[in-house]
């Protein structure tokens, strides 16, 4: 009997939106999953106003999950976590990241300066760059979600909410151990366990962890092997000391530790695009590859390009209007089937240390936190989940190591015969050929590693493999503090007040992205070396080679050396008892946020020569490099500072209609600071900086409990006026942001049912519309023609990026011109492609300037052209497209639906013992990955659904639980993540795991 009661209050505490923290009257906690002796009459508190509130009296939307509802409703970790609540969802993301989002809010922003719109806490304290979402969750007394703009009382930049995650606190009443131990499918080893010891009266330890081990959930079909495995272990010790009645004192160290093949990104997807301007087209995603000749790697080592600069076209590794890498390869049609040659390795790890004083003062009480962290994350995985297919590179291989064995040759210009060798030219390509294919052109093929600086292949840092490899890495080191204090009230009278502070600082030391090719190694190299070998003397205009050189980086790399935050607020409220029913809540935040960074992106940015086998940005040719054009001279780095403040609040009425039933109505201003865009490689078009995010937020609620509690019924409905939400996309391989303006609203309903003493049913639904609002104009990355039928649109040689070029004679301008550069002309996409536009490979700046009536500027001996070219009319270069207005398009990650359901049952043996089956249901509804909408960015429907049945022992000492997960075994898509055009515009896509099933057992002591 008190076995299931505890389990009914555990669950109510988990599954409506009122209850924060389900406070265990008795003082014993549940880490084992065995509900305790807890009074089922017993009065919920919450603290989501940071203060002890019955839960139903709280005019916030807040759901929370004590110990009990995380074990019953199988939530480990946050993905699990979004599956029961209302206009909540999560996705991992591109660069190790991922959102939270609530109510269509999410962490849609992506780069080193971006702030999180859903702060995470530990404890009231936020945290920084936090790997939360990675670890496991154990051993802790509760977990809220605050749902809408935490504009007054919690940290900082809270635009959609806020997660708690409040860790189980010292015992100091009693000695208390339990463990678990659990064992699954895919060979799943998970063991969790807490140990609590009391000293004396008045100090407590608990030390808690646990420990996962499992193999990897994906196929790869190369080498036979499985991957995206976990190897994961964390540690949580506690102290708690309370020398006065008044007096408590609570210590917290935490670390988290993560060193397995954990695959960042599950799959890509693309409708392959025959032409290989796109690479991939605009209207499904297939489970197919980019077309190869879209990429950066292939169009720099193009025929095509070589015979643009002037270099032997022989020396190339392919044609764009040839078969590509990919042309041959069969991508596996399952979400976790891959075929990679490149295995993939991932580190993350955590480190918190937190303080706590909570002092009583007569009516009032002093709360003094503080909190440091450092994490530390480092992936790297294939680039293309494929393998390219290296034949295609034969006559460019062999053509450098002929070059490399002999030097350039003289040939005869009539008969083409080899006359001989320029003298010397030799050592411009042997350092090529010693680093890419030391073992000739049929042996392996090196490619430049990576780490925190930039050496690669050059340097002698490099992986070597049968396939030409491309993969990424995504690093970053952090370390943060923050200190807060908080000064409250209790009286007796209708007033009451909270005031506090907040100051935080977070230093990022190293923030890096790298993408490794073999291509860009190749190109890099030859590229580099004619240009040191072709060098004239720029007075004599004579013959005046340089040292043999590449150009470096022979990696493409963005890397912030350093980022800091200095951030404060002041914040209070004040609570008025207008009369015994009517409660005014009224409160304001200043916000003050500092950021300063400076960062740099290269890749073939300066000559370096071979012989340099230092950091290449030692290279006597450095001073060429310049990382930031905005500021007079050559800067090794971009150096940029924002500063950023808003005032925020919020105000409450809160009607009490009965002792059962409330309503309140609420308005409340949220804030996000803004943040700095990367430098970018090449220069483009966008803002070195975004805006903050300003949210003018009014909600309002029922609370309502019926039938003598067996029912609660909790209704909201909110609206949104949003200005400067801050979007992510790629350009040039770098994530820059944006903002735009939306309009969202919504309505959720919670509800507890409990028709018997045995049955207990929770059920959620949310209903949400999120879409751009006003005349927002942007480029869509999948169709830069922007649905045009006039337009072409351009994968330029040079750089791999796409521009348009527009106007009525634009297929003629395009087929006038290209010829004269060697190159085809214009061609259309596949009927079915989602493109209107037609496209061709050329150099957006030579059509720039034929179009301002300057081809004269590009090649002198082209200048008679210009009337020719002139009499096509009207003609615009659009860089990077033809842009197209997104007002009315839904916002990312926002479900237009969602659903759960859970059913429990606890039967009841004459023993003593219990036997509680549960199924648990979720639905979330249709989704778009991308601001730009379409069936290509559409995320569908998926519905996840859990089950277990725990049986208990009559002294609640132990137990044995059979589960399963996912019992559909779904391959639920939760995320999109659109790469750029010189990758081949193909689609990560981030998904829920597989089924899971297994058997643990546990006790307590």
């Amino acid at each position: 009997m008190k076995i299931r009661a505890g389990l009914l209050a555990g669950i109510c505490a988990g599954a409506l939106a009122v209850p924060a923290y389900a406070q265990d009257v008795t003082g014993d906690d549940s880490e084992s999953g065995i509900a305790e002796n807890i009074d089922p009459s017993r009065v919920i508190i919450v603290t989501a106003q940071r203060q002890a509130q019955s839960l139903q009296e709280v005019p916030i939307a807040v759901s929370a999950f004590d110990a009990e509802a995380l074990e019953a409703q199988q939530i480990e970790n946050a993905s699990d976590l979004q599956l029961t609540l209302p206009n909540v969802s999560f996705t991992k993301s591109n660069f190790t990241s991922a959102s939270f989002t609530i109510r269509g809010i999410g962490d849609l922003c992506v780069g080193v300066t971006c702030d999180a719109a859903t702060a995470i806490h530990v404890n009231g304290s936020p945290l920084f760059g936090t790997r939360l979402f990675e670890a496991e969750y154990f051993d802790l007394e509760r977990v809220e979600v605050l749902r809408g703009p935490q504009g007054t009382l919690f940290g900082r930049n809270a635009t959609s909410g806020v997660v708690n995650v409040v860790t189980a606190k010292p015992d100091l009443s009693g000695f208390g151990a339990a463990a678990e131990f659990e064992y699954g499918n895919f060979d799943s080893i998970r063991a969790k366990g807490m140990v609590n010891v009391p000293i004396g009266d008045s100090i407590g330890v608990r030390v808690a962890g646990y420990y996962l081990n499992r193999d990897g959930y994906t196929e790869n079909l190369y080498d036979g092997s499985n991957i995206d495995g976990r190897d994961m272990y964390a540690i949580r010790g506690s102290l708690r000391f309370e020398p006065t009645a008044s007096t408590t004192i609570d210590l917290m160290g935490f670390y988290f530790h993560e060193e397995d093949d954990r695959l960042r990104i599950q799959k890509q997807t693309c409708q392959r695009d025959p032409t290989g301007v796109l690479g991939c087209l605009n209207s499904r995603r297939d489970f197919d590859s980019t077309n190869a000749n879209a990429t950066l790697a292939s169009v720099l080592t193009s025929a095509e390009l070589f015979t643009i600069q002037g270099l032997p076209a022989s020396l190339a590794l392919g044609s764009v209007y040839g078969p590509d890498g990919f042309a041959n390869f069969d991508e596996p049609d399952d979400v976790r089937v891959v075929n990679t040659p490149f295995t993939p390795d991932y580190f993350a790890d955590e480190l918190q240390l937190q303080a706590h004083l909570d002092q009583d003062i007569g009516a009032m009480n002093l709360s003094l936190t503080g909190i440091y962290q450092e994490t530390t994350v480092d992936s790297r995985q294939d680039y293309n989940l494929g393998v390219l297919d290296r034949s295609g590179y034969a006559t460019g291989l062999n053509t450098l190591q002929f070059f490399a064995d002999n030097g350039l040759p003289i040939t005869d210009p009539g008969t083409g015969a080899i006359l001989g060798f320029i003298p010397g030219s030799s050592a411009y390509f042997s350092p090529i050929a010693d680093a890419l294919i030391p073992n000739g052109p049929n042996g392996q093929l090196c490619t430049s590693d990576n780490d925190d600086e930039n050496f690669g292949a050059y340097e002698g840092n490099s992986i070597c493999s049968d396939a030409p490899l491309s993969f990424d890495r995504s690093v970053q080191y952090q370390t943060s503090w923050s200190a807060e204090a908080i000064l409250s009230s209790d009286f007796d009278g209708p007033f009451n007040f909270l005031i506090g502070g907040i100051y935080a600082e977070s230093e990022v030391s190293e923030n890096s992205y790298y993408v490794n090719a073999f291509g860009l190694d190749y190109a890099t190299g030859l590229l580099g070396t004619f240009a040191a070998f072709a060098n004239t003397d720029p007075v004599t205009d004579a013959p005046a080679p340089l040292p043999p050189s590449y150009l470096a980086t022979s990696m493409y790399h963005n890397n912030t050396t350093d980022f800091s935050l200095e951030s404060f607020g002041i914040f209070g409220e004040v609570y008025f008892d207008i009369t015994d029913r009517l409660k005014f809540t009224g409160g304001l935040r200043y916000n003050d946020d500092k950021k300063t960074v400076e960062a740099r992106t290269t890749l073939a940015s300066f000559l370096n020569p071979f012989a340099n086998t230092a950091d290449p940005f030692t290279s006597p040719f450095v001073a060429g490099f310049d990382a930031d054009p905005g500021t007079d001279g050559n800067q090794l780095l971009q150096t940029r500072e924002v500063s950023f403040n808003e005032i925020t609040g919020r105000a409450v009425l809160d009607y009490e209609i009965s002792p059962d039933n409330n309503v309140y109505f609420s308005y409340s201003r949220g804030y996000k600071s803004g943040g700095i865009n990367p430098p970018l490689s090449p220069i483009f078009a966008v803002e070195e900086s975004f805006g903050p995010e300003q949210i003018d937020a009014f909600e309002i609620g029922s609370k309502n409990t019926f039938l003598d509690g067996a029912a609660q019924v909790n209704l909201t409905g909110f609206y949104y006026d949003y200005k400067g939400l801050q979007l992510s996309r790629i350009v040039a391989r770098t994530s820059v942001n944006d903002t735009i303006d939306a309009k969202i609203w919504g309505l959720e309903l919670e509800t507890i049912i409990s028709p018997s003493y045995n049955w207990l049913i929770n059920m959620n639904l949310s209903w949400l519309n999120a879409e751009v609002s006003g005349d927002q104009f942007f480029s869509n990355p999948r169709d830069p023609g922007g649905g045009d039928p006039d337009a072409v649109i351009i994968k330029d040689l040079g750089n791999g990026s796409l521009c348009a070029v527009t106007g009525a004679g634009a297929d003629g301008f395009i087929n006038f011109l290209n010829p004269y550069f060697g190159l085809q002309g214009t061609s259309e996409f596949p009927a079915d492609g989602g493109i209107a536009s037609s496209g061709a490979f050329g150099i957006c700046s030579i059509y720039e300037a034929a179009a301002a009536g300057a081809i004269g500027l590009v090649n002198p001996d082209l200048a008679p052209l210009q009337p020719f070219i002139d009499s096509f009319g009207a003609i615009s270069v659009l860089s990077p497209g033809v842009e197209v207005n997104l007002k009315g398009n839904k916002l990312p990650q926002a479900p237009e639906y969602k659903a759960s359901i859970g059913v429990q049952y606890t039967a009841e043996f004459g023993s003593g013992m219990t036997l509680v089956p549960r199924l648990d249901i979720a639905m979330t509804g249709e989704q778009y990955g991308n601001v730009f909408n379409g069936s290509v960015n559409r995320i569908a429907p998926f519905v996840q659904a859990n089950a277990q049945v725990q049986l208990n022992s009559a002294d609640e000492r132990w137990y044995v639980r059979a589960f399963v997960q996912n019992i559909f075994d779904s391959n639920s898509v939760t995320g999109l993540y659109l790469t750029d055009a010189s990758s081949g515009n193909f689609t990560n896509i981030f998904t829920l795991d597989p089924r899971r099933y297994g058997v643990a057992v546990g006790a307590k002591f």
